[in-house]
């Protein structure tokens, strides 16, 4: 106990409020559930604490996953309140999202945490110059893709982002876009999607991670409720902030916010996996 009330850990806290209340704004405003900011945060805020490396990345993963479930249900509901949910797309990917998010923890517990980092940074940049490009009005087709094709996106989407511990719009969102849903209706209703990752992903990740030493005090597999505790309350009150802010943008704006964003988030994680 005196530990946790020691300078250090005070100012720990501190960061990690900080960084919840940073990845409620932004979960609100992109619908990525906030993962993109907390996890690399997460992973410094656990280096300075001496966790070990091989551990580290997994433990940010997991927690920021348990976390994104309340900012999803209030990021959720407020774009609810505005019309931009989508619940036709939401009946139609929804359960090969859950599918995949499961898939993922799977795959992530088998592997070291530069891979989840290179992930991250990969995926990050990606979609970061997707953003970035002026492709308003430019989709792949007018419509979502059915049969395989239109099941195996969302599967892909929830296993990625239950490995790089974000709640699915950073690849949901522009993936949607493509196929001509309106940036706003596609971040609304990714705000959903982050439920059906978190919610599985982070139980998944205390089962696989129930037996591994070398874990922070407070954890529960890899979810470290200490974490948890600070961030979760934190994103919860401030995801409708984000939310009032995204419906003040126009498209372009958000567009362009959400690509600058990635791509320095991006940068630092590949630095991690490969400097």
């Amino acid at each position: 106990m005196q530990a946790l009330l020691n300078p250090d850990m005070a100012m720990l806290a501190a960061m990690m409020l900080l960084t919840g209340a940073v990845g409620g704004v932004i979960a609100g405003m992109l619908g990525v559930g906030g993962g993109i900011v907390i996890v690399p945060v997460l992973d410094l805020v656990l280096a300075a604490l001496g966790i070990d490396s091989s551990v580290r990345m997994h433990v940010a993963v997991a927690t920021s996953l348990a976390t994104i479930i309340p900012t999803a249900i209030s990021s959720s509901r407020a774009h609810e309140a505005k019309g931009a949910v989508d619940h036709e797309q939401l009946r139609r990917w929804g359960v090969a999202i859950f599918l995949g998010a499961i898939a993922g923890v799977l795959l992530a517990s088998r592997v070291s945490g530069d891979v989840l980092s290179a992930v991250f940074g990969i995926v990050a940049l990606l979609v970061a110059v997707k953003m970035l490009l002026p492709l308003e009005g430019k989709h792949i087709a007018e419509t979502m893709p059915e049969g395989v094709a239109g099941q195996a996106i969302p599967f892909a989407i929830g296993g990625i982002s239950s490995m790089m511990g974000i709640g699915g719009g950073t690849l949901s969102v522009p993936v949607m876009t493509l196929f001509a849903v309106p940036i706003h209706r596609a971040v609304g209703t990714a705000a959903l999607f982050g439920l059906l990752i978190s919610a599985p992903a982070a139980v998944a990740f205390v089962v696989t991670g129930w037996h591994v030493e070398g874990l922070p005090p407070g954890s529960l597999g890899y979810v470290n409720l200490i974490g948890l505790a600070v961030i979760g309350p934190a994103t919860f009150v401030t995801a409708p902030w984000g939310a009032r802010i995204a419906h003040a943008l126009s498209k372009r704006q958000l567009s362009i916010l959400f690509g600058l964003f990635l791509t320095v988030v991006a940068v630092r994680m590949l630095i991690r996996a490969f400097g």
